[in-house]
């Protein structure tokens, strides 16, 4: 599904316009990028939650030549289902 997938489906549902839809799903990702770049976590019951973790800095290798490389420390998201998530995924 795709951002657009997204707002065509939530329009039709909400009877509302694609325009204030896009908007609105617009504000509500950059709201959960915002948060997430303060370091906050994001939790919606019964979905799941959304959280920054720090991942080292570490030696890798350049699959071509062989060469050792360093790999810099940096900040990933990681999204962790909810149990209603899970237990609807596995029916």
């Amino acid at each position: 599904m795709t951002k657009a997938d997204l707002v065509e489906i939530v329009a039709k549902e909400a009877d509302m316009t694609k325009k204030d839809v896009e908007q609105l799903v617009e504000i509500i990702f950059d709201s959960i990028v915002s948060t997430l770049n303060k370091g906050e976590k994001i939790e919606l019951r019964g979905f799941g939650s959304f959280r920054v973790r720090e991942r080292n800095a570490r030696k890798g290798r350049n699959p071509k030549t062989g060469e050792p490389v360093e790999i810099p420390a940096k900040r990933v998201a990681y999204f962790k289902p909810g149990k209603d998530l899970k237990d609807i995924i596995n029916k």
